[in-house]
């Protein structure tokens, strides 16, 4: 294996629960290149109803990053408000390239400033951290990134603090995002609560305790049918004309003007739904296979320094969810924050819809990861106040 060959050579893990584990990791070669990107006012375009505007803008960070790899797998994973990868150091200016480009690109299009920062991993390390990555198998044809260590959590931290700064590039070509979509509707609890759940470990605590701790969250949410999992077999709702169909023909429309890539969506949309509502075949296209994969290739848990998910939960649960954190803080072990909302929203990265390897990430649709955060922000800052 080398350093080039790094994620594409690490095995694949199939049982999620595993992921508990931190021995599961395997540290990202130190001449490697960590990347994050976040949203600014995030929290402020929540409460102004843009939340689908801010899961596509993070969304599209990945699928500029896919298509400009050209199919080399690289570990990514996705924030709600931006998304974190890495690349190794032969990549550099490609990355660069991208992420100035993505900067001018969501400030034109939709009015929203997007942070980027690039840093070599030998950086984290130095300051005591580590960025650790593990491979999760999510089937046979598609797998997530889980990140570890703390590293990229410092990373985020300095970008938001202006250092390592990507500058926007007005004058680069608009991003390549062929594949980004968010067609659906979004998708209703059916348990009553779709809960967002942010845990990071708390400054000093041991990854192992930590370990131990979302161990026992994700036994809760085993509890849940289908682990909590928002995505009904049937799929999210679909509605025509969709609600994200401006929001995807500014992703997609390249130079040519807003309508005219709005009316070519309008019929593609139209055929597309006429198909999965049938639930008939069409050529290559079989509708319920697709609505398989979309659900079996949907992030709604994961490891991002901390575990994330987002749950379609009942209110018993919601509460042993809760408890068990207030108490694991109260131990100094982990930093936490949760939002409630009634529904999820689904945002697909989609290179062909007759291949396996579809992607959708899951947010909560009111907030989300996004609102979690800021009350995990809260809390902590309440905390280091009363001490």
């Amino acid at each position: 294996m080398t350093t080039d060959t790094f994620y594409a050579s690490l095995p694949k893990v199939r049982d999620f629960s595993a992921l508990s584990d931190p021995s599961v990791f395997a540290p990202l070669p130190g001449d490697w290149l960590l990347c994050c990107t976040d949203i600014v006012n995030s929290t402020g375009l929540v409460k102004a109803g843009r939340y689908k505007t801010v899961n596509m803008v993070g969304a599209a960070v990945i699928a500029a990053m896919r298509n400009a790899l050209e199919g080399e797998a690289f570990p990514y994973v996705f924030g709600g408000d931006g998304a974190s990868f890495a690349v190794p150091p032969g990549r550099r200016g490609t990355t660069q390239r991208v992420l100035g480009s993505l900067r001018s690109w969501t400030d034109a299009e939709y009015g929203v400033s997007l942070r980027a920062a690039v840093l070599p991993v030998s950086r984290i390390r130095a300051e005591g951290l580590d960025a650790q990555v593990a491979r999760y198998a999510a089937s046979e044809h598609a797998d997530f990134a889980m990140f570890s260590g703390g590293g990229l959590a410092w990373a985020e931290a300095q970008m938001k603090a202006g250092a390592f700064e990507v500058a926007p590039a007005p004058q680069a070509p608009p991003p390549d995002l062929a594949g980004l979509s968010c067609r659906w509707s979004n998708t209703p609890a059916r348990h009553g609560i779709i809960l967002s759940v942010v845990a990071h470990p708390a400054p000093g605590a041991s990854l192992q305790d930590f370990a131990g701790l979302a161990a026992e969250l994700l036994e809760f949410a085993a509890e849940l049918e289908d682990s909590g999992h928002p995505v009904p077999e049937s799929g999210p709702r679909l509605r025509f004309p969709p609600e994200g169909l401006t929001l995807e023909a500014k992703a997609s429309r390249g130079r040519l003007p807003l309508f005219l890539r709005q009316l070519y969506l309008l019929g593609h949309c139209a055929f597309a739904a006429l198909l999965l509502l049938s639930k008939r075949p069409a050529g290559s296209f079989d509708p319920v296979h697709y609505l398989s994969m979309l659900r079996a290739h949907s992030d709604f848990r994961k490891f991002d320094d901390g575990l994330k998910m987002t749950l379609d939960c009942t209110p018993a649960i919601r509460d042993r969810i809760r408890h068990r954190l207030e108490r694991a803080a109260a131990e100094g072990l982990v930093q936490f924050g949760l939002h409630e909302q009634d529904a999820a929203m689904v945002t697909c990265i989609v290179p062909s819809p007759v291949e396996d390897d579809h992607i959708h990430f899951v947010d909560g649709a009111a907030g989300g990861y996004t609102q979690a955060a800021a009350n995990l922000a809260a809390a902590f800052v309440s905390g280091r106040k009363t001490a």
